[in-house]
């Protein structure tokens, strides 16, 4: 379980639709991301260029941890920036 509450992520600035709607939405960056770099491996692999696993090839942060949790703790660590119309 993520022991993050919502005010840690952005010290309070937005509320907590705003947070939720861009958790979601760096959650699908990092599935991207996942997507992005397991063709990439098959590929790789398929040509026969490596001779290491799909999972050797991806990077840690994205394979072993589940999406959203990857996405909290990069708004925490602002590799993420919240950007509101507002």
């Amino acid at each position: 379980m993520i022991q993050s509450s919502y005010q840690k992520i952005v010290g309070g600035k937005y509320n907590r639709y705003t947070i939720t709607i861009a958790t979601a939405k760096a959650a699908r960056l990092v599935t991207e991301e996942y997507m992005r770099q397991r063709d990439s491996a098959e590929k790789l692999i398929a040509r026969k260029e490596t001779d290491k696993s799909i999972s050797a090839l991806i990077n840690n942060d994205i394979r072993d941890e589940k999406a959203i949790k990857t996405a909290i703790r990069r708004l925490q660590d602002n590799q993420y920036e919240i950007v509101t119309t507002e």
